[in-house]
């Protein structure tokens, strides 16, 4: 496989890179008529047009052999059966468990862990259903109506972005926050809102001691304590963890702390007990049928050939601009308000999963890996960072997502909206050469000098890639196809460049001399060594705090 050598079909790869850089996808669209049909794949009510891009029949048949040489139907079947692909922390990856409506066995050092999730998810249905009908009530009595999510990572951006997009879904009488930042506005703008006596906390750390989680639960405790009294902690906290002491200390009733596994990262974490708040708010059988939607894109990928199975194109299309184009970043644009944060929780699963310079043979990495990924909702984005995707000096592959029925269709808004999305995709394929831009200008009756003045600033280089993922309908089902199909495109991608894409030790450096630090700036220990860059800081923060 790749990541410190090349193979095969890599160098052909190179080859055909070199022969085809310069064709116009425009051209590539003249001389086949089918082309849009040739290359686009559906599953259920999920079209993928991926036709705009810059790749012919040669060239998807040498990354789908890349995909063989890298012996990715074996590492899919590793994932899905079990086996500890996660190397460096010796984990199995089965967030793909978790939504296993089928309940086919699944087993980790011999033992079916199938049982154990399914309890998981019962517990979950009991709690969520009482919170919701008003069963499982505050101190006071009161209906518990505000839910507050207090996690980091993979423990707040997935149920976040997740919650917001089944917003149409919400209970009535249930509102919904989110609290992350270790920023102590981050907890004040939401306690400001709230109400004690009608207020949950759910605090999601699977060791339940992430610093910035338990510094937000403390503060918030502190704020319900004050108002209620100390008995109250266990009406109004749940502990989403694995650490039943440390829950038992902070208050939390063990009977409400909900378990998850080491064999389920954060950013794919959404599928179990941290995707407690989405139970909550949408109901347990409208998250059901979000797991049964990502269940439906697991089986997709686990059984369909590569030439159809979508998180296999996409990933290989990506990597041929990463790897061969040397284009190290794309957007995700969702022409969809529910689906605002999408992109948000995408940088998470891409980039902490890819962003990596180490292979699992323990070599140095000879290629780029993961890219830069951002994005937001469409149509703001088109008046922040288009004009960059249209007329910057280089290219930015894009993925355009959007449902064919709005959840509030007012008027025309959505046919607007849709329009767009066409609009720009093809815009982006086409471009405008310098003499058309000549010719507008002359219809629209510049004179000869202001054409030759502006001819150039309205012309746009045009073939520039995007697919474009056309959905039904948010709803549960289909945004679990969509994450899962994401989720699945990402591992592609990390198998071919031979990395694991299941750990984060990145994350942790930073982490660590934080905690050196914030001594330093409280004042309980003297300014240790550090580079005088990094100690000039810490003495000018202290002198202005004083």
């Amino acid at each position: 496989m790749f990541g410190s050598r090349k193979n095969k079909a890599w160098n052909e790869l190179e080859k055909l890179y070199k022969k085809y850089e310069q064709e116009q996808m425009k051209d590539l669209f003249a001389n086949d008529k089918k082309r849009a049909e040739k290359y686009s794949v559906s599953l259920e009510n999920m079209l993928v047009d991926y036709s705009k891009n810059r790749i012919n029949d040669d060239i998807m048949k040498a990354l789908f052999a890349l995909a063989d040489e890298c012996k990715l139907h074996e590492k899919i079947e590793d994932m899905f059966s079990g086996k500890k692909i996660n190397k460096t922390e010796n984990r199995a990856v089965l967030h793909t468990a978790l939504r296993n409506i089928q309940n086919t066995p699944v087993y980790v050092n011999g033992r079916d862990v199938m049982p154990q999730i399914n309890a998981v998810l019962q517990k979950m249905r009991d709690f969520s259903e009482a919170v919701r009908l008003g069963k499982f009530t505050g101190h006071t009595g009161k209906k518990l109506t505000n839910i507050v999510n207090i996690g980091i990572g993979g423990s707040d951006l997935g149920p976040f972005m997740a919650t917001e997009a089944l917003k149409s879904y919400w209970a009535k009488d249930i509102k919904c926050y989110f609290i992350s930042n270790i920023d102590g506005t981050a907890c004040a703008e939401v306690l400001n809102h709230l109400n004690p006596e009608e207020t949950l906390f759910i605090v999601a750390s699977k060791t339940f001691t992430t610093i910035e989680t338990l510094t937000n639960a403390k503060t918030c405790r502190k704020w319900l304590v004050d108002a209620l009294g100390e008995h109250a902690v266990a009406k109004h906290f749940i502990a989403l963890s694995t650490n039943k002491e440390e829950v038992e200390k902070f208050g939390i009733n063990p009977d409400n702390m909900f378990e998850f596994w080491d064999f389920v990262g954060g950013r794919y974490s959404m599928w179990s007990a941290i995707g407690m708040i989405i139970c909550i708010a949408i109901g347990f059988d409208n998250f059901e049928k979000m797991l049964a939607g990502a269940n439906a894109m697991d089986r997709h990928f686990r059984y369909t050939d590569f030439e159809h199975n979508i998180p296999v194109i996409l990933a290989l299309i990506g990597l041929w601009y990463n790897n061969f184009y040397n284009v190290h970043r794309y957007c995700v644009i969702p022409y969809d308000q529910y689906l605002k944060y999408l992109p948000n929780y995408l940088q998470q699963l891409d980039m902490e999963s890819n962003g990596k310079s180490i292979t699992l043979d323990n070599k140095k990495v000879n290629c780029a890996t993961g890219p830069v990924l951002f994005g937001g909702a469409g149509t703001d984005v088109q008046h922040s960072f288009f004009q960059l995707l249209h007329q910057g000096t280089e290219f930015v592959p894009a993925d355009f997502v959007i449902p064919a029925i709005s959840h509030n269709e007012i008027g025309n808004h959505h046919l607007i909206l849709m329009a767009n999305i066409l609009a720009q995709s093809e815009a982006l394929m086409k471009g405008k050469t310098v003499e058309e831009s000549a010719e507008e200008l002359k219809k629209s009756g510049k004179s000869d000098e202001e054409i030759e003045k502006l001819k150039y600033y309205k012309s746009f280089s045009g073939n520039r890639p995007s697919n474009t993922i056309i959905l039904r309908k948010i709803d549960p089902y289909t945004l679990g196809m969509l994450v899962a199909m994401y989720e699945h495109k990402v591992y592609v991608q990390g198998v071919i460049w031979n990395i694991n894409s299941f750990d984060q030790f990145g994350v942790e450096l930073g982490k660590k001399l934080a905690l050196n630090i914030l001594p330093e700036l409280e004042g309980r220990a003297a300014v240790a060594e550090h580079d005088c860059s990094t100690k000039l800081l810490i003495n000018h923060i202290n002198k202005i705090r004083k």
